[in-house]
């Protein structure tokens, strides 16, 4: 086994046993990334520093010193999460010479638990996307087809940990920016319930849905990062104060007498025979757990891609005004007069998808269209929600695909908006209810991964992360790697 295959416990195991130094990791992940990333192109800026941080580390490892449990451990951080002295540009020319003065409230607790930020992985602008076509910079590909995409926005995230060029990654989930792209790489994937993890140092897309999530190998890898980065923060004003419990430590793998919910919105029309096949063997294993299901409906379901783009690209509307090439970011040359400052920074900062977005959402908030359009999907997000809240009274989890295809082809959908937009209609619901899921690996179809899509009640991420866990030992899906 290298280094960069054992499991966080498995190096954290090995570094403290002096095994493993932490300088020789973080050397491994960088040689995986310069004999990989020329393929796979996850990376946008890496960490000069990183070797720097190992050596100190391996020190105070030496000087007998208690550390954190992702001590020395490599990961990497999607590029809109604000990281103090690396360039953070959002995968946007706006920010392109964005260097951060501070760390995100997720960037400092993983630094205060002793992981080591190898680089900033690329992402769809503003993370608005679902293939990573829409970055500025470059289009990143799917370790397991280099000819498809990974998924996004954090496309980036899922390729780099898929490629085994980092031990776990950070991303963000808006509309199911963690799930779908973790899905389509066949790795791990969670996003946390809306407030249990801080957004400060987030650079905003939808303030009311955008959360920051773990994309890792295992899903006990998965409870250790959201163990360092979960918790209350005064810094942001829609973070919950709610206990943490040790996830890992309610890994039993016990989910008999389980109730699973499956949504039949989610594995009707649309989704591929193949994916749909994938999640009904998932439920058998659950069935043989001694887990129990039956299907429930969730009757908005049809609303939700409708009803979150609005309120998502309202909120980006609102979001991206601050970007007006005064205050930080580039700025045009030679403006005529503020006015055109600010028409030429934008104009040639911002890119199609989201120059798309803010039109949108400024015709929704527009006078005389508020209430028709704006108010409206907000009014609808209650009742998805309420299909939630309706579903938990019966059942402890709800399972469904992830997404309702596989990956699909770099260019076969980019200049269809609607047809990209889709391929979050099972995970956007979840996204407007607020509630934790996680993406895991549960087979492929021909030849790609599949992910199931196990979704819990709010602040159950231990549930949630139990019942994933649980298929994960009763199966060997997560052990399959690509062939780079």
């Amino acid at each position: 086994m290298t280094p960069l295959e054992m499991s966080l416990t498995e190096a954290r195991q090995a570094i403290l046993e002096r095994k493993l130094s932490v300088s020789e990791l973080v050397d491994a992940s960088f040689r995986r990334i310069a004999s990989t990333d020329e393929q796979v192109q996850a990376f946008l800026t890496m960490n000069e520093g990183a070797r720097t941080e190992a050596a100190a580390i391996d020190k105070r490892i030496a000087a007998g010193e208690e550390l954190g449990f992702l001590a020395g451990i490599p990961a990497g951080v999607k590029d809109n999460i604000v990281t103090e002295g690396i360039r953070t540009t959002c995968a946007s020319k706006f920010l392109d010479n964005f260097v951060p003065v501070y760390d995100g409230t997720v960037s400092r607790k993983l630094k205060e638990a002793g992981a080591i930020t190898i680089g900033k992985l690329n992402m769809d602008e503003f993370a608005m996307g679902g293939s990573n076509e829409n970055s500025a910079y470059r289009t990143t590909r799917n370790p397991w087809d280099l000819e498809r995409v990974p998924g996004g926005s954090s496309g980036g995230s899922a390729a780099s940990v898929a490629a085994g060029q980092v031990a776990f990654s950070l991303g963000s989930d808006t509309g199911g920016s963690i799930r779908q792209p973790a899905s389509y790489c066949g790795v791990v994937g969670l996003k946390p319930t809306y407030g249990l993890v801080s957004r400060f140092g987030l650079v905003a897309f939808a303030s009311s849905l955008d959360q920051i999530g773990p994309i890792t190998r295992n899903v006990e890898d998965a409870a250790l990062v959201l163990q360092a980065i979960a918790g209350y923060d005064k810094m942001d004003s829609t973070s919950a104060e709610v206990d943490i419990p040790d996830y890992a430590g309610q890994l039993t793998g016990n989910v008999a007498g389980l109730r699973i919910g499956v949504p039949s919105e989610y594995i009707g029309q649309g989704v591929d025979p193949k994916v749909k096949e994938a999640v009904l063997a998932a439920l058998k294993v659950f069935e043989d757990m001694g887990a129990t299901w039956e299907e429930v409906s969730m009757p908005h379901t049809e609303y939700a891609v409708a009803t979150y783009y609005l309120l998502a690209s309202s909120e980006a509307s609102s979001n991206l005004a601050r970007f007006d090439g005064v205050r930080y970011g580039v700025r045009a040359d030679n403006p005529d007069n503020l006015l055109d400052l600010y028409h030429r920074s934008r104009s040639e900062g911002f890119g199609q998808e989201v120059k798309r977005r803010i039109m949108l959402g400024t015709y929704a908030l527009s006078s005389g269209y508020y209430d028709a359009y704006y108010l409206k999907a907000q009014k609808v997000r209650t009742l998805i929600k309420r299909d939630f809240d309706e579903a938990f009274n019966k059942f402890d989890i709800l399972l469904g695909p992830t997404a309702p295809t596989t990956a699909f082809r770099i260019g076969e959908q980019i200049n269809d908006p609607l047809a990209m937009y889709l391929n979050d209609i099972l995970t956007i619901p979840v996204s407007l209810a607020g509630v934790p899921a996680i993406s895991i690996p549960c087979g492929l179809a021909d030849g790609m991964p599949v992910g199931l899509q196990l979704i819990g009640k709010a602040f159950d991420e231990a549930t949630v992360l139990r019942a994933a866990h649980a298929f994960e030992q009763r199966t060997e899906f997560h052990k399959l790697r690509p062939q780079l």
